[in-house]
């Protein structure tokens, strides 16, 4: 019995006497996950408080993949939770997770522009059933938490980082966001029409802005709201990285638009057959300015000139690799390839 007692009186000193273990390091930088739900929209953003904004949820079905693709960013990620949840507009490859990714982590707020408009043309949106539908699933996880609708020029209040809305419902920022306003000298009479007139051109999109790093997503925007946004001076200015709307659809890829944001780093969250125009490859290669493009997936649209196989995250449809920024209030920033571990660091924007 002595023995044992002394045994144990030894482990406690010793256990005493050994180095405090560092905690976690603090968070520093604002991390955003590209994840891959094969065409679709789903980004989560974390902030250096910890806070989270995950941005659509993919496509409903397949055996709960996008949602499970959600989860293992939030993992990587170290949350348990989404503070914030924006559905951009009611596709199908937006909200279609919602349901699923609800009963698998807590999500505080929802964020949206209220409902989907009657097209009043089946004929012309034969697939507006199929959203009202994932709009009727929807609404009941909406009650469990807050609910949001912003207008254009709202913030959102998360810790550290600005986060102000220019989109929503059809209705556009008139006044530009901080360091924005010059005259767009490549703008047109008009923009090129929606390919889609209904919910495209409602999607809610929100202007990031932690330190002197900016971001821009507007999810599907297209069509004279997004036009508004760039034409004839722009509204939101220049950006380090820039989610080029509807996925690379022809109809967000004109001179207007990069000369209204000058990114130095364009991401493209195509599908294999989804997005990925080859209009878009030619438009972000005559971009001024910018750095580099990385896509979610390669390209197999006839026509498409992919960029190179180290900026593409999935070559084919048997992987679900995401794209990790991680940015900096100087506005440095690394952006890594989850499928080959590589990453490239970018160096603040030389200011004027």
């Amino acid at each position: 019995m002595q023995t044992r007692w002394t045994a144990l009186v030894a482990a406690l000193l010793a256990l005493a006497l050994e180095p405090a273990r560092p905690l976690m390091a603090a968070r520093t930088t604002l991390d955003i996950y590209f994840i891959d739900v094969e065409g679709g929209q789903s980004t989560l953003l974390v902030t250096p408080a910890g806070e989270s904004l995950l941005v659509d949820t993919g496509y409903p079905g397949f055996g709960g993949r996008d949602p499970t693709r959600i989860l293992a960013a939030a993992r990587d990620a170290g949350i348990t939770r989404i503070d914030y949840l924006l559905i951009t507009h009611f596709h199908t490859d937006h909200d279609g997770g919602v349901v699923e990714l609800s009963h698998q982590i807590p999500i505080r707020t929802f964020i949206d522009h209220g409902g989907l408009l009657p097209t009043g043309d089946a004929e012309k949106d034969s697939r507006w059933p199929e959203y009202a539908a994932l709009l009727k699933a929807y609404i009941p996880v909406r009650a469990n938490g807050k609910h949001l609708e912003p207008k254009p020029g709202d913030r959102l209040p998360l810790k550290g980082v600005d986060v102000v809305f220019v989109s929503s419902a059809a209705a556009t920022i008139v006044k530009p966001v901080s360091g924005a306003g010059q005259p767009n000298p490549a703008c047109e009479a008009s923009a090129p029409p929606a390919q889609d007139p209904y919910e495209n051109p409602r999607s809610t999109g929100f202007h990031l802005r932690f330190g002197t790093f900016r971001f821009i997503d507007v999810g599907d925007l297209s069509g004279p709201p997004l036009f508004a946004l760039l034409c004839p001076s722009t509204l939101l200015g220049p950006v380090d990285l820039y989610l080029v709307p509807h996925h690379g659809g022809p109809d967000v890829v004109y001179p207007a638009t990069f000369a209204a944001v000058q990114p130095r780093v364009a991401i493209v969250n195509n599908g294999a057959t989804k997005g990925g125009a080859p209009e878009v490859f030619a438009g972000l290669r005559r971009a001024q300015g910018l750095q580099d493009v990385w896509q979610l997936h390669r390209s197999q649209n006839q026509g498409a000139e992919n960029f190179a196989d180290d900026r593409i995250a999935n070559l084919d449809e048997t992987s679900g690799h995401w794209i990790k920024v991680s940015a900096n209030k100087d506005g440095s920033f690394t952006v890594t390839n989850d499928r080959t571990g590589v990453t490239k660091h970018y160096g603040p924007r030389a200011r004027p």
